[in-house]
């Protein structure tokens, strides 16, 4: 939930409560080291006194603007500040977060997309075009945080050292207007860009191809640095996130299978140029 003095946790979140409730003490720590009250904190960051309470009982995430001018109210010299990045995260749902860590360790990653384009390659505006079509139909605000987890967690094409990314995706997923005929065009234009960094390596799924081992739904593979890695199969191993190396080998497998099913590299980039110079 959200509103214009901070956001709620989402409902049964209780590792984002304990991160939360720790913000909080710590900046109630800060004001009565200075001794100013509540209310008092409250006009000198231009909110009321129940937000500033809500702050550091641990009920609601700070906007990063409230912790900056709290950081200057109350000389915390940027240490206040610097729980700005711990107070972002808790927006998204800890799903979302647990992905994203995820993908934050993953040195490679192979993912297959059947019905939408993966949540790594897509534009704002098309996640949002794509939430929108849930139903039952989502509320605006837990729209615009799954769009804004989904952004974060771009931050994966330019980590270094760089992971080595593989999408394949159906050639639906680039034909399908999801939120218009621009939403897409733009949609493609950034599967473009993404394709042309040297380690991603973008690949099509023809509809008409006869062979093809990703019939179980999506799929994806992450690797990591240690020689771990977890998978997961939309319809398979109860679609649940698996780390045994036995099933993540076959998941594994059916990726690589997908991956000399589908176009290569180069033809899908020019395939997605045509579909592109069409819509």
């Amino acid at each position: 939930m959200t509103d214009g003095d901070g956001w709620e946790l989402e409902p049964g979140d209780e590792e984002g409560a304990a991160v939360l409730g720790l913000i909080g003490r710590q900046l109630k720590g800060w004001r009565e080291s200075v001794g100013l009250r509540a209310s008092e904190l409250g006009a000198a960051l231009g909110y009321g006194e129940g937000t500033v309470y809500k702050v550091e009982s641990g009920t609601r995430i700070p906007r990063p603007e409230y912790l900056d001018r709290a950081d200057e109210v109350l000389n915390a010299g940027g240490r206040i500040a610097e729980l700005k990045e711990d107070a972002a995260k808790l927006r998204y749902p800890k799903k979302v977060r647990d992905i994203a860590e995820a993908e934050s360790r993953a040195v490679e990653l192979t993912a297959y997309g059947c019905h939408n384009l993966h949540g790594l390659l897509q534009t704002s505006e098309y996640a949002q075009a794509l939430f929108s079509t849930w139903r039952p139909v989502l509320p605006a605000e837990r729209i615009e945080r799954a769009v804004a987890g989904r952004a974060a967690r771009q931050s994966i094409f330019g980590r270094s050292p760089a992971p080595t990314l593989s999408f394949i995706q159906e050639q639906v997923t680039l034909q399908r207007p999801v939120g218009g005929k621009m939403v897409l065009r733009r949609q493609l234009e950034r599967l473009l860009e993404l394709g042309t960094l040297p380690h991603v390596d973008i690949q099509v799924m023809p509809t008409a191809r006869e062979g093809h081992a990703g019939m179980l739904g999506k799929m994806e593979v992450l690797k990591f640095k240690d020689g771990t890695a977890i998978g997961r199969c939309e319809d398979d191993f109860a679609s649940r996130p698996v780390s045994d190396p036995k099933q993540v080998r076959v998941i594994e497998l059916r990726c690589g299978i997908i991956r000399a099913q589908a176009l290569s590299p180069e033809e899908s980039l020019a395939f997605i140029e045509h579909v592109l110079g069409e819509t």
